[in-house]
């Protein structure tokens, strides 16, 4: 993976933890153990902190950057979809932000909580645990229920399944000139009542 040391200060990648190659990590970053990095996200702690506790994830081109001084985190079992964008901000224990949401400086997701795709959370918003975050700019929609964060849960275990599928078989190769015979399918299982549920929530 593209990694740099900036003033003396080196990234630092747990040995569990899976970063895909053409992630970018500067500076002060710290990827904890079993995490996952995606293909194309950028964490780039020039100006403070970045930090990703233990289980979190960091999906397809997301950026995480933080205000100078402060502390950017994902914590414990985060999980942050694709292009999302994290700015000086903290995700709570078991959070989550959708794809392409954007939070902002000094903005706190409280545990449990999802932040809809395409939401933007203006700096300082704080919520109470287990709510749904949605809009821009972004304002707590309603509690969110059980099932609900049953589903995010869900998704979070997949990605952390998703580091050992990675740490074990992931490997640069040419592709095939055709479908090969008896093609297996890479589907994790029966994901179809999940999509539903997540709909649901990006259309409350």
């Amino acid at each position: 993976m593209p990694c740099y040391r900036l003033e003396g200060v080196t990234p630092v990648v747990h040995p569990t933890a899976y970063v895909h190659p053409t992630a970018v990590l500067i500076g002060d970053v710290i990827v904890g153990p079993g995490c996952y990095v995606g293909p194309g996200a950028v964490m780039r702690g020039d100006f403070g902190r970045l930090v990703l506790e233990e289980g979190s994830n960091l999906q397809d081109t997301c950026v995480m950057h933080g205000f100078p001084g402060c502390v950017t985190k994902v914590e414990k079992d985060g999980h942050i979809g694709h292009g999302a964008v994290l700015h000086g901000c903290v995700i709570g224990c078991d959070a989550m932000v959708g794809m392409n949401a954007v939070v902002m400086d000094g903005a706190n997701i409280a545990e449990r909580s999802i932040v809809a795709a395409a939401a933007f959370v203006k700096a300082g918003f704080e919520c109470e645990p287990q709510s749904l975050v949605m809009g821009a700019p972004a304002k707590v929609k309603r509690p969110l229920s059980d099932e609900e964060f049953a589903w995010k849960q869900q998704g979070t275990q997949e990605y952390q399944r998703l580091v050992t599928r990675c740490r074990d078989s992931l490997e640069p190769c040419e592709p095939l000139a055709e479908i090969d015979a008896d093609r297996p399918t890479l589907l994790a299982g029966d994901t179809q009542p999940k999509q539903q549920l997540g709909s649901k929530i990006n259309q409350s």
